[in-house]
């Protein structure tokens, strides 16, 4: 379980102290990131990378994502040194790689299904993979479906499942993160399906914590069904601008927890601090 990132300094005075904020304390309480970083600023430096392998403890999972610049400006085609390097660069992370995701742009349809099976073609064996597809075509149960679910399987590669009912849930009224998460967020329907060993899902909080307890529900009992069989799920926990996502994300933990006798989460040092120093 984690969260799409470690550094926000909104996140001070509850995960973090009030001077903190770093991947290493970030570490002691969540056991994955997405690492987003990498999506918007291509491949680290290698001090950067190196840095990170030495705060990261052995059972932390990165999953960072592909480049844009590969992914939707130039949509997979005649990436291949690119990729090479990409992944090259974060090779002493190797072993604490969850999967590398790569999401496609909403407008990446069946039609170039092509550049997605050449990519996976070529994805080095050791290192896990998931895809994130944001086109209507993939969310109809038809051929461009179909297809693409077969790729994946075929590939040992995992659908990327994001969960924005809660999102969506109600209107954003004069909420201002609310409107602009569902600005941002594609409006796709959820299926839900495991197309390879480490399913990955994406849940988009709400505001209201109730709507977010009432569409997590099912989700416990799917989680469960996919350790029971082997898998190591991933679970990403969002709220709309994510201030508040370490909280939600500790309320679902603690429900997954009740079902399968989990360890709490570590106490966040923020709240510690603020409770001793406090009245």
């Amino acid at each position: 379980m984690g969260l799409p990132i470690w550094a926000n300094a909104d996140w001070r005075g509850g995960l973090y102290p009030s001077g903190g904020g770093g991947l290493e304390e970030y570490a002691r309480v969540f056991s994955a990131v997405e690492g987003n970083t990498t999506f918007y600023s291509g491949t680290p430096r290698a001090e950067t990378v190196a840095s990170w392998a030495r705060q990261a403890p052995p059972g932390f999972r990165f999953c960072f994502k592909l480049p844009a610049v590969l992914t939707h400006e130039r949509r997979l085609l005649g990436i291949e040194s690119d990729l090479d390097a990409f992944l090259e660069g974060l090779a002493p992370l190797h072993d604490r790689l969850g999967p590398v995701m790569v999401q496609l742009p909403r407008d990446f349809g069946g039609a170039e299904l092509g550049q997605l099976e050449a990519l996976l073609a070529r994805w080095p064996t050791g290192i896990p993979c998931a895809v994130e597809v944001r086109h209507s075509e993939f969310f109809h149960k038809g051929r461009a479906e179909v297809a693409l679910n077969r790729l994946l399987i075929t590939h040992g590669v995992d659908r990327v499942m994001l969960d924005v009912r809660p999102l969506f849930s109600t209107p954003a009224g004069d909420h201002t993160g609310l409107l602009q998460a569902q600005r941002e967020k594609p409006r796709r329907p959820l299926h839900v399906l495991s197309t390879g060993h480490r399913p990955l899902v994406r849940f988009i909080g709400h505001l209201d914590g109730e709507i977010n307890a009432r569409y997590f529900e099912a989700w416990i009992e799917r989680l469960c069904l996919w350790i029971d069989q082997g898998k190591t799920p991933f679970l990403f926990v969002h709220t709309p601008d994510n201030r508040r996502a370490p909280q939600l994300a500790r309320r679902l933990h603690e429900r997954l927890a009740a079902r399968l006798s989990l360890p709490p989460l570590a106490a966040f040092p923020g709240e510690a601090q603020a409770s001793l120093f406090g009245p």
